[in-house]
């Protein structure tokens, strides 16, 4: 097996790169090429596999380097090459110009969730319902399922992780400062203020405005001011539960309460670290992350799910997470589909936990010898106990729109705006509704705008 490999947090990344694969698949632009998928079912994976050959994935994801290996262990005729051709958008631009090209696609594809639209509404993903992927349905939690299964049935993708929302936080700040950790979003403002309070250094969250964190927290919140049917798009981010985040966050942002520090810089670990930052509301691959970035904070973090909306609410949602694809075109199809099966869905989900990664199977979060491992370095606590609950909480009728990686792209300078000057977040969600509606209509959606 040859690879390469790349430890990258899993971060919402501000797309940039992406945009340009985003601009040849409105409506096909670049050529569906549904008509080049072989017709292939489940029997011909078998087959495959009996017969031996050599597939290429593209993934930056580091656990299926094992994964890899252990495949090619149990069938000794397949060769499974692991490339990190870039991380994210630096990926997905790759990605499509190797599918305009029609040449040098690779056999398998990690595609984020929020990316995968921008692939299947041009039909460059194979449909892995017939290759035995229907049979799926119920293997994974439903927030990962929703997004890699299409309106009319198919399933572009498998789920391989999951990000259900968690609340980490430090309990040595909370205990030196004598507040309580907060269990709704109303409590967490009055906790930032109390510890602002009590220290001017010390902040609840770090914040610079983040395009992936503030979906996010509206996905968590109730709203739902995507709505993708076909080639229509709807786009209204003044619904019910969109209004409830932005009123909460607007206070931690009037009051001064978020450190003006961008996720993933030196900046932000460091405060992590030294506890100037107290808590963390993201995805339960953070826990990983922590232990490998803030070394120092061993013993003092811990977990506890996302404050509710109401008292007594139990709703959450995903942060982040991806999936494997095969892409149409790709040369090996059959055997593609039979490592993504096996990686996510097989043998090589445990390898996967086993280096630490969070899987999206619901019989792996309702395992015993899962949620019982205890984390030294949450003080011994079974986190996982924490994250299952939460992935099994996780609210449905999300929707990204099919070109989500440009929207994101144009977040800095609609939403972002709200942390660095007096616009505020209900004004810049209402530049972004309508610089990512123009972005859609020249892209030949129809776009209805709300609000």
């Amino acid at each position: 097996m040859s690879s390469r490999s790349d430890i990258r947090p899993r971060a919402r990344a501000l797309p940039t790169a992406a945009a340009v694969g985003a601009l040849c698949l409105a409506l096909g632009a670049c050529g569906s090429g549904d008509d080049t998928i072989p017709e292939i079912g489940a029997e011909d994976v078998e087959a495959a596999l009996q017969e031996g050959g050599e597939i290429t994935v593209w993934a930056w994801e580091p656990t299926l380097e094992r994964v890899a290996e252990e495949f090619e262990e149990a069938h000794p005729g397949v060769t499974v090459n692991v490339e990190n051709v870039g991380t994210g958008d630096e990926q997905y631009t790759a990605l499509q110009n190797a599918l305009s090209a029609g040449s040098g696609l690779p056999d398998v594809a990690h595609i984020e969730y929020f990316a995968l639209g921008q692939f299947t509404i041009a039909g460059h993903l194979v449909d892995l319902a017939p290759l035995g992927a229907a049979d799926l349905e119920g293997t994974y939690t439903p927030g990962p399922w929703d997004t890699v299964q299409g309106e009319d049935g198919a399933v572009h993708a498998l789920p391989m992780d999951s990000g259900p929302l968690a609340l980490f936080y430090n309990q040595d700040v909370f205990d030196e400062h004598d507040v309580e950790i907060p269990t709704t979003w109303d409590e967490y403002v009055e906790a930032a203020r109390e510890l602002q309070e009590a220290d001017p250094e010390v902040h609840i969250a770090a914040d610079n405005g983040d395009a992936g964190s503030t979906t996010t927290g509206i996905w968590h919140s109730g709203g739902r001011p995507y709505q993708v049917s076909g080639e229509e798009v709807t786009i209204d981010f003044s619904d019910e539960g969109t209004t409830r985040y932005v009123q909460t966050w607007q206070q931690l942002i009037d009051e001064d309460l978020l450190l003006p520090v961008t996720s993933w810089s030196d900046e932000w670990y460091q405060a992590l670290g030294d506890g100037s930052v107290a808590t963390l509301v993201t995805g339960a691959w953070m826990g990983l992350n922590l232990e490998s970035g803030v070394a120092e904070g061993a013993g003092s973090w811990r977990v506890a799910p996302p404050p509710a909306w109401e008292e007594g609410e139990t709703s959450s949602a995903e942060s982040g997470g991806s999936a494997l694809a095969v892409p149409v075109g790709a040369e090996h199809q059959a055997l593609a589909y039979a490592f993504i099966e096996y990686a996510n869905a097989g043998d090589g989900v445990q390898a996967r936990i086993d280096q630490g990664a969070f899987p999206a199977t619901v019989a792996d979060l309702e395992s015993e010898d899962f949620l019982a491992i205890e984390s030294d370095y949450f003080g011994g606590q079974r986190v996982n106990e924490v994250y299952a609950a939460s992935a099994a909480d996780v609210s449905q009728g999300w929707t990204y729109l099919p070109y989500q990686a440009h929207a994101n792209s144009l977040f800095n300078d609609t939403v972002g705006q709200a942390y660095v000057s007096d616009t505020t977040l209900a004004e810049g969600l209402a530049a972004w509704q309508d610089a990512s509606a123009r972005y859609g209509e020249e892209q030949g959606f129809a776009v209805t705008s709300g609000g």
